[in-house]
């Protein structure tokens, strides 16, 4: 009669788990979004292009500019968005600072990121319910919209990481 694996096993099975559970990050935000069209009021820039798209899970509407030599979209086209505080896998304050090294990070999951920061929360009203918060990465918006709830750990002048994976 087998009881198990033995205790070894048993010990590296459980110092694995441990180890995932200490590379989790707190996403503030994390959906698949799909592009439903691309610079609705016109090209304005060169090199950027703003995505309107529609996330799956949350049903949220989000406008964001993006590097187009960097991050080319396409309409149709479906990807991960995640928001995040910090980059670090352990889920420790970023410092602020770029420190370049061999040590693996957030981003280092995702193609396109960006760091910026939260410049207004707008609640909803009777005429829309929704409610809606606007970030700048460098001159580059984003407009993300849908319930409230979604935004309970959002504050204002917060520091943001915005990542992106194509699907």
């Amino acid at each position: 009669m087998h009881l198990g694996p033995p205790i070894a096993e048993a010990s590296i099975s459980l110092l694995c788990c441990s180890q995932q559970s200490l590379r989790m990050v707190d996403r503030l935000f994390e959906d698949i979004f799909e592009v439903l069209r691309l610079n609705p009021d016109g090209k304005k820039f060169d090199k950027v292009t703003r995505v309107e798209a529609k996330s799956e899970t949350c049903d949220m509407f989000m406008h964001l500019d993006v590097n187009s030599e960097v991050c080319p979209i396409k309409e149709g086209e479906k990807f991960s968005m995640a928001l995040t505080s910090t980059l670090n896998l352990d889920g420790t304050p970023d410092s602020g600072y770029f420190t370049p090294g061999n040590r693996k990070t957030l981003a280092d999951e995702y193609e396109y990121v960006m760091q910026g920061k939260l410049f207004k929360i707008s609640e909803g009203s009777k005429r829309d319910p929704k409610a809606e918060v606007n970030a700048s990465f460098g001159g580059l918006l984003m407009m993300l919209k849908g319930e409230s709830a979604q935004f309970k750990n959002f504050e204002l002048d917060q520091r943001l990481f915005l990542l992106i994976r194509k699907l």
